[in-house]
């Protein structure tokens, strides 16, 4: 495989790329007055007629609805803050349409873990199950806890590497899937949010490739970008024995310069059903440090028209084995800057066609010239 060199020659373009619902519960007494004084009162006074309205706003009146509207503007450390100072807050923010949840709902959208579903899959599993047998308990969920989950677990790889950084490949050709699968159900060309994967690599030795694929649910496809040729490739394979392969490619990026390999972060952005690819090269510079370039990127280059099912992984594809460092930096829902998405199928992008096949070499028939 390490004889292909050019970009673009057959089987070198292949191997040269290794919400918010809302409840209320009750307060607690406000502190620094005397009992049944309101914290309103405590904290300005009054008297009369304004300290029995003010007594009347007690913070629990809140729970009611405004504070749901309000905690959809925190993040999670505000909301850890809010759970730390106060039972009525932490039991609000738990609640089971609370914004925990909603705030999970909106920073995994498009996503799932390997064996966890998605960010609300456990109410539409208990929505079926409750209708099933016609009861009306409502199961609690951790929605705090399925956050903490979800943020530690999405942005990692899959057995044998595990974690979100990879420092050795043992294997030629070995390739590394992220525990998360997008979901082209939810991130489709409705949607108003995307999902956005980024890495990071540190070391590279050979050559490696991020790419996604449909063999989850038995689809035989990818999609490929290699951030050393600036190349996406586009491949299923048609024939297990002997392996046939049809793909595609093009070249929206320039390669990066002969003799380097590629440093840097790459990104993959899938956004209303199409894909893009991200790439910052970084660079030596004269007095020996390290120069970080501009972002470039693919712009988007694939619909979702390949793919068999509703999920997709993504990976890193690895050529050779070696000492490698890449890690995952982040995982959102924006690029690194907007694009826009080009009209009719794969806009006017000209893919280049190739073929390869891998098999037992078959001996000339009797007669045919010397090659």
């Amino acid at each position: 495989m390490k004889e292909h060199h050019g970009a673009f020659q057959v089987a070198g373009a292949f191997h040269a790329a290794a919400r918010p619902l809302f409840a209320g519960v009750a307060c607690r007494q406000g502190r620094g007055g005397p009992p049944g004084l309101s914290p309103f009162a405590a904290c300005g006074g009054g008297s009369g007629s304004s300290e029995a309205r003010l007594e009347r706003v007690a913070f629990s009146d809140l729970a009611q609805g405004p504070y749901f509207v309000l905690a959809l503007l925190l993040d999670a450390t505000t909301l850890c803050r809010t759970d730390a100072c106060c039972r009525l807050l932490r039991q609000l923010n738990r609640a089971s349409i609370g914004p925990w949840r909603a705030l999970g709902a909106r920073v995994f959208h498009g996503l799932e873990l390997e064996k966890e579903g998605t960010f609300e899959q456990p109410v539409s599993n208990l929505d079926c199950d409750s209708a099933s047998s016609s009861s009306r308990k409502i199961a609690r969920i951790d929605w705090k806890g399925r956050f903490r989950h979800f943020r530690v677990d999405i942005p990692t790889f899959c057995a044998p590497f595990g974690g979100p950084e990879i420092a050795a490949v043992a294997h030629p050709d070995e390739v590394a899937y992220f525990r998360c699968r997008l979901c082209t159900d939810v991130i489709d060309e409705s949607s108003t949010q995307g999902v956005y994967l980024e890495v990071e690599v540190l070391a590279n030795p050979d050559n490696l490739s991020m790419a996604v694929v449909d063999f989850e649910v038995g689809g035989c496809s990818s999609v490929t970008f290699s951030p050393d040729t600036g190349a996406v490739i586009r491949e299923r394979k048609v024939r297990e024995a002997p392996r046939k392969v049809e793909g595609a490619y093009i070249q929206p990026l320039p390669s990066v310069p002969p003799g380097r390999r590629f440093h840097g972060l790459m990104g993959l952005y899938l956004r209303r059903g199409h894909l893009a690819f991200f790439r910052r090269c970084i660079s030596g510079t004269s007095d020996g440090g390290r120069d970080l370039g501009p972002w470039e990127t693919t712009g988007f280059v694939s619909d979702l028209g390949w793919a068999e099912g509703r999920r997709l992984t993504p990976c890193l594809a690895f050529r050779d084995e070696g000492a490698y460092h890449v890690r995952v930096v982040r995982v959102g829902t924006e690029a690194p800057f907007p694009l826009e998405i080009n009209s009719g199928k794969d806009g006017d992008i000209r893919w280049s066609v190739f073929d390869w096949e891998v098999g037992a070499p078959t001996l000339p028939a009797e007669g045919a010239d010397d090659i």
